[in-house]
């Protein structure tokens, strides 16, 4: 048993990944790639980068890439809020943000019950990244991706999850966060740096 799932490729081939993923599971939503910089220069230099010219939230900017196929760069003052940057790491998680005051009586009963939600989540390690990029894993801009994202029917997610399993077996449990599970496809991938099944909030 293997404590995370590897593959023996020595080189990420985007276009390849995509084109299998398409004729072995027919998904229907463009598979993206997510990659964290360090820099906004560095997110800036990738090729055919789009920059926004408003706040968004980060669901927003996945949504771009997985429908319009674009490749999106993002640093946190393109962002509607903390509750976005400090899931993938752009901001740490500061006393206000763990207390979760904005969901108490609209996503969850009290703020005790609230600041345990935000408790809960997986979040990308801050003070090493400026920016993201998102992006179809067709195009290959991203060399590799820090995450591969897709959205899957239940029937083609357990297709995709034994084809994970079949050279190195790990158990995979589901997770789901709630009001922010939206969110749960970056946080805890960024965060432990492995396959993670997530149910999320809305289809991406």
């Amino acid at each position: 048993m293997s404590d995370v799932i590897t593959s023996d490729l020595t080189a990420f081939d985007g276009p390849t990944v995509v084109a299998d993923l398409n004729r072995l599971l027919r998904l229907r939503t463009t598979p993206i790639g997510m990659k964290l910089f360090a820099t906004k220069d560095e997110m800036e230099a990738i090729p055919r980068i789009r920059r926004p010219t408003d706040v968004h939230t980060t669901d927003q900017v996945v949504g771009q890439a997985s429908r319009n196929g674009w490749t999106v760069g993002i640093t946190v003052e393109d962002l509607v809020g903390a509750q976005c940057s400090t899931v993938i790491g752009l901001t740490p998680r500061s006393d206000k943000w763990l207390s979760g005051d904005q969901m108490a009586g609209v996503w969850y009963a009290t703020e005790e019950d609230a600041a345990a939600h935000q408790a809960s989540m997986d979040v990308a390690q801050a003070g090493t990244y400026q920016a993201m990029v998102v992006s179809p894993l067709a195009s290959g801009r991203l060399h590799p991706p820090d995450i591969c994202l897709l959205s899957a029917t239940p029937a083609q997610m357990i297709l995709f999850i034994n084809g994970l399993q079949w050279p190195c077996y790990k158990t995979l449990e589901w997770a789901c966060s709630g009001a922010s599970a939206s969110a749960d496809p970056r946080g805890a991938p960024f965060a432990v740096r492995d396959s993670q099944p997530l149910i999320p909030r809305f289809p991406h």
